[in-house]
C-alpha cells in the first residue's frame, strides 16, 4: 500500500516527512489539525529536522497555536523545538526535557484552539512518555507510535515496558468498544479505519508472541536441563533465533529488545 499523507475528516491533514526506513515505514506522520473555518492549528510531532518537510508543514499549519509531542523519539521530536520557535509557539510534552515554554502535558489534559478539542490519553509502553491524542469531534485517535498503519509497534527494553503498553491497548480498546475511537491515524503508515479490528489484532499478537517466548524458553531450558546452565546474557538473542526466524535478520536488533521486554514482563525482578 502507497501512503503519502493527505485531509482526513474535516480537521486533519498529514504531511509526511520524507525518512522513510525500516522502522519509520513511510516516514513520520506530521498531523496538522485545525477546526474547520478557524485560524490557528495545532501541530503534532513535527519530526525530523529537514527544511523541505518543515516548510511544507509551515505551510499546510498557518498560524501555529502550539506544537503536541507523543514521544521523544527522535524521528517525532528532533525539529520540535527549531519548529516551534520559527512559528512562534511552545511545545508541549510530556518529558519535560522537550518542551518548549511552561506548559506540559498529561493524561487528562485538553488541549483547546479556537473550537477544536484535543484530549489527551496517557498510552506509555513504547516509551515511558508516550502519549495519544483523541480528537471526540472525528472519532479518531492519533497514537504516535503505539499503533502503527502496516505491522506493529517495537517495545523496546528498557524504556519500553510491556506491561503498560498491554494496559494502553486495552485502554484504546476501550475507547473503540465505546464508540468514542472509529478510526486510528498513526505516527507511520496509512490511517486505520477500523479502530476496533486493529486494537484486537494487536492484542491478539502481543498474546501470541508471548506465548511463542514462553515456548522458546522451555525448550532451551530443556536443551539445557543436562548440561551448561543457560547464558541469560546471550537468551534474548537464542529466544529472538527462534521466535523470529520468519522475520528478516535486518529486524532482529529489534526484535531482540521486544523479546527483553517480554522476559521482564514475564520474569519481573
Amino acid at each position: 500500500m502507497t501512503w503519502s499523507g493527505g485531509a482526513f475528516g474535516a480537521r486533519a491533514q498529514c504531511v509526511l516527512a520524507p525518512n522513510p526506513g525500516l522502522m519509520s515505514l513511510d516516514g513520520t506522520n506530521t498531523w496538522v489539525l485545525r477546526e474547520p473555518g478557524a485560524r490557528r492549528s495545532v501541530v503534532v510531532d513535527p519530526g525530523p529536522s529537514i527544511l523541505a518537510h518543515l516548510d511544507a508543514v509551515a505551510s499546510v499549519a498557518g498560524e501555529v497555536e502550539v506544537v503536541l509531542l507523543t514521544h521523544h523519539h527522535l524521528d517525532h521530536s528532533e525539529a520540535a523545538r527549531e519548529f516551534a520557535e520559527r512559528m512562534g509557539c511552545g511545545v508541549r510534552a510530556l518529558d519535560p526535557a522537550q518542551r518548549l515554554g511552561s506548559e506540559g502535558l498529561a493524561d487528562g489534559d485538553v488541549v483547546s484552539v479556537d473550537g477544536l478539542e484535543v484530549r489527551v490519553v496517557g498510552t506509555p509502553g513504547h516509551t515511558a512518555d508516550s502519549l495519544s491524542f483523541l480528537l471526540p469531534a472525528e472519532g479518531a485517535v492519533l497514537t504516535g507510535d503505539t499503533v502503527l498503519g502496516r505491522g506493529t509497534t517495537v517495545v523496546a527494553h528498557p524504556d519500553g515496558q510491556l506491561g503498560a503498553y498491554l494496559d494502553s491497548l486495552d485502554r484504546l480498546h476501550a475507547l473503540a468498544a465505546e464508540h468514542d475511537v472509529t478510526s486510528i491515524w498513526p505516527g507511520h503508515g496509512p490511517v486505520l479505519d477500523d479502530a476496533l479490528g486493529t486494537l484486537d489484532y494487536y492484542i491478539a499478537h502481543r498474546q501470541d508472541r508471548l506465548d511463542q517466548v514462553r515456548e522458546a524458553l522451555r525448550s532451551l531450558h530443556a536443551t539445557h536441563r543436562d548440561g551448561a546452565p543457560l547464558d541469560h546474557e546471550s537468551l534474548p538473542r537464542r529466544i529472538v533465533e527462534i521466535v523470529y526466524a520468519d522475520v528478516d535478520e535486518v529486524l532482529w536488533g529489534a526484535a531482540e529488545l521486544s523479546v527483553r521486554a517480554q522476559l521482564a514482563y514475564l520474569h519481573p525482578r
